[in-house]
């Protein structure tokens, strides 16, 4: 009789396509079996976890996460650096993450920064990893590098339409777009319009508006609007699958909705910010608002935020990422304060260090609000992501034989208390979360990666070791490809 390494048993499991009562056994750190309920009743185990009828669910996959990144705007430097940012994710159920890789404007080659972020995660992690290169000069030697980033395992990189340190004009945006198709690397894309954001900051600070709430203002809906169409505008044009990150507006959605249902392989983000927050967070007293402070901003109203909780649930959002940009509040030198000084004692919303923590409430924030269908959660959150990065069926499902042993095992009805959120309970080294105060009714009360139970909420919390989160070399996506197989050709 085989001896598995861990069972779970008596558990609802919830995949992107079903629900059912199964059982799963785990062997050598991957799915070994999954039978239904009571299969495994004279299974012999190492170790044994009864769900008592709780979700069973693949591990969150994260693919939007900042970390330990060289200052890139001004003096904001973010605070998690690999040991605690994957800390932080782990105690909340995200069992694999994607971080950004950033190129300055000012190197020629993308091989060194990969090369230096990969020593900045090597044996810091308790989660496993992979990074997106970020493209902040697109010369001719970083264009011939895309073949060596895929035979390296890394399938994806994100570009910027705005943010002077790092903005890429059109002709340079289709450099990109065109190496990225010829190499099966999957594109991301900022998309907000440099120009109305530099033309609206200038009009506010003519008028002395400097408060953090007039961030909001100052990045309006109708940059990210036009960007986006022109995003789309340009996929179209070389034809290469792109996906537009961190949505947050119901006309830009709109217009992905538009082109995807044309046929085009238009992908879309959204995070939790923009379910959750909107520009009332960012009118605070004093300075507070600057913790909603991230771009784009929270949006007008929670009529926005429904809008966006209804294009999850209806497909336009492919996936729903942190987008985790920690800074802390109170540091004067590299945090959310290094705004503040005597000419500005309420801070400049110019200056204000840009992004939110999220990585450890992305699951439980998002699961509590119960406005999703169970598989369409695990979709969006775990299943999706892996797809579309390449990491699928690895990450992301529940495979015999082929899908790490990667689970989160909720509560069962009736058996956690309903509790609001306070930053004390988080692991991340971050001082506030923007969430602090919300009612969750979730929270994951096992975690299991690769086998080994990291986090066990009831008995020890935090279980896993740094160290044991190991780099994933990713493949192509399985969802995101050219309608055209072959070269590109130019149009004549």
């Amino acid at each position: 009789m085989v001896e598995y390494d861990l069972v779970v048993v008596n558990g609802t499991v919830v995949t992107d396509t079903e629900i059912q009562e199964w059982d799963i056994a785990i062997k050598d750190e991957r799915i070994a079996k999954i039978v239904a309920r009571g299969g495994l009743h004279d299974a012999k185990a190492l170790k044994t976890i009864d769900a008592e009828g709780g979700y069973v669910m693949p591990g969150g996959v994260d693919a939007h996460v900042h970390l330990q990144e060289p200052p890139l705007f001004g003096k904001g430097s973010t605070a998690d650096n690999y040991e605690t940012g994957s800390r932080s994710a782990v105690c909340g159920g995200t069992t694999t993450m994607v971080t950004f890789a950033p190129q300055k404007k000012n190197e020629d080659t993308l091989l060194d920064t990969l090369s230096a972020t990969h020593a900045r995660a090597k044996h810091n992690c308790y989660i496993d990893y992979s990074f997106h290169l970020l493209v902040g000069n697109p010369s001719e030697k970083a264009l011939s590098e895309f073949k060596t980033l895929r035979e390296e395992g890394i399938s994806s990189l994100k570009i910027y339409m705005t943010y002077e340190a790092l903005q890429l004009h059109d002709g340079q945006i289709l450099d990109v777009l065109l190496e990225a198709r010829k190499q099966g690397i999957t594109t991301m894309i900022h998309a907000e319009n440099n120009h109305i954001i530099s033309w609206m900051t200038t009009q506010l600070e003519k008028r002395k508006l400097f408060a953090p709430k007039y961030h909001g203002p100052s990045h309006p809906a109708v940059a990210e609007i036009e960007a986006t169409y022109r995003a789309i505008s340009l996929s179209e044009f070389m034809d290469t699958p792109i996906l537009i990150v961190h949505v947050s507006t119901p006309q830009a959605a709109a217009h992905i909705r538009a082109a995807q249902d044309r046929g085009l392989p238009i992908f879309a983000e959204t995070c939790p910010q923009y379910l959750f927050l909107t520009k009332m967070d960012l009118d605070q007293p004093g300075f507070e608002g600057a913790k909603c402070v991230c771009s784009p901003p929270p949006r007008s109203s929670d009529s926005d935020c429904d809008a966006i909780w209804a294009g999850l649930a209806d497909g336009t959002f492919t996936i729903l990422s942190s987008d985790h940009c920690p800074f802390r509040y109170d540091d004067a030198e590299t945090g959310k304060k290094s705004s503040v000084n005597e000419e500005f004692p309420l801070g400049h919303f110019k200056y204000i260090p840009n992004g939110c923590p999220g990585i450890e409430t992305r699951l439980p924030l998002t699961l509590s609000e119960n406005r999703l269908e169970l598989t369409k959660f695990v979709e969006v959150t775990s299943t999706n992501p892996a797809k579309l990065y390449g990491l699928y069926p690895l990450k992301g499902g529940l495979v015999e034989g082929e899908s790490d042993a990667d689970l989160n095992i909720w509560y069962p009805e009736g058996k956690m208390e309903e509790f609001a959120l306070t930053n004390d309970m988080l692991h991340h080294d971050v001082d506030y979360t923007p969430f602090e105060g919300r009612v969750l009714k979730q929270w994951p009360r096992w975690t299991v990666l690769r086998g080994k139970i990291v986090w066990d909420r009831e008995n020890g919390g935090l279980l896993g070791k740094k160290g044991y989160g190991k780099f994933i070399k990713r493949d192509a996506s399985s969802l995101a490809k050219p309608l055209n197989a072959g070269e590109w050709e130019l149009p004549l």
